[in-house]
């Protein structure tokens, strides 16, 4: 789907029409819903054709097949994620990637299987020049606004200089998309001081504070919450373990909310009352509103969403694409890790 008029600065996004546990439909419906609110960019569908097409007519939405792209094959959620991109290589995920390294396309949104996204991303579109791994950050919500958490699944293990690596991203993402004039950045580790980490750790401390980064040492994990750091760096492992944590947090609420209801009519009234304000209170927490997490450190977009995409999750996920790619996020980050790469 395209706009009317020719800009070369305009996004093209695919949108991996068979990716999630509700497609097509959660895909089709939200990509059509954001190029409806925003229309300044190019959309692409990459699927099968056929129940595109469907989807499309069941909504009575008008779409050039022109901006249609067909891929016969789709790679489960079940798949392995590795082997799938050599055995289904008419699958969504693959041609969806070949379009963004062809630079046919700016970037690629998919709410498929992970692993495979992630694959696909890495070895099909390739990483900026320079760079040892990409990363996915995850937004925690603080007193403060937000912190940005790197890296929570892309690695298990990781070294110094990719923990540094991390921390170039994760400033450049907070101050672009976050509008924070100077990210502080802070090491995930077992207390403030100098020496409380492992040699990983203390050694990724050594060359941030050794940058132009407006690093602030150590902290620990109260630190996310409490708003004291904008950007904290940590292997996948323990980055994995506290988000999963942190989803879980909003769970517990609801539960402890519901048991105090229970307790009285004038408790279960108050907090009825309340509801409204607790739901607004508790948006951020909701990872609809943020769609999907993007690969940072890829030579391209690539925006990676839950299996249980909702409409309005892919719809977020592609105007989150589009502003990357308006904020010019990729030749940013290039631009930095060429210069760290320079001076070592």
């Amino acid at each position: 789907m395209k706009d009317s008029g020719n800009n070369s600065s305009r996004c093209k996004i695919v949108v991996d029409a068979m990716g999630g546990d509700f497609a097509p439909a959660n895909a089709v419906l939200g990509a059509v819903e954001a190029f409806s609110e925003k229309k300044n960019f190019d959309l692409f569908l990459v699927g099968k054709e056929k129940s595109i097409i469907e989807v499309l007519a069941s909504s009575n939405i008008s779409f050039s097949k022109d901006f249609i792209v067909d891929a016969n094959e789709v790679i489960e959620m079940g798949d392995s994620p590795a082997s799938s991109l050599k055995t289904k290589p008419n699958s969504s995920i693959v041609i969806g990637a070949q379009l963004v390294r062809d630079k046919k396309a700016d970037a690629f949104v998919s709410a498929g299987n992970t692993g495979a996204m992630m694959a696909a991303s890495t070895l099909i579109i390739g990483r900026i020049p320079g760079l040892g791994r990409p990363t996915i950050g995850a937004e925690m919500p603080n007193v403060n606004g937000i912190c940005y958490l790197y890296d929570v699944g892309a690695s298990k293990d990781s070294k110094p200089i990719h923990l540094f690596e991390y921390a170039i991203m994760g400033t450049i993402f907070a101050k672009e998309m976050g509008g924070v004039s100077n990210p502080k950045v802070g090491v995930l580790s077992m207390g403030e001081e100098e020496g409380k980490g492992n040699e990983v750790t203390e050694a990724a401390a050594k060359l941030i504070k050794e940058s132009r980064l407006n690093f602030i040492g150590n902290v620990e994990g109260r630190d996310i919450l409490a708003g004291n750091v904008d950007v904290v760096v940590c292997d996948g492992y323990v980055g994995n373990i506290i988000l999963k944590f942190g989803e879980s947090v909003p769970k517990l609420l609801k539960h402890l909310l519901t048991k105090t209801a229970e307790n009285s009519f004038f408790d279960k009234l108050l907090i009825g009352l309340s509801k409204n304000t607790l739901k607004k209170s508790l948006k951020s927490l909701d990872y609809q509103e943020y769609g999907g997490v993007p690969l940072l450190g890829i030579n391209g977009i690539s925006i990676i969403g839950h299996g249980s995409s909702s409409i309005r999750a892919i719809k977020n996920m592609v105007l989150r694409a589009n502003e990357m790619h308006q904020k010019q996020l990729v030749l940013k980050m290039t631009k930095a890790i060429s210069e760290y790469s320079t001076k070592n």
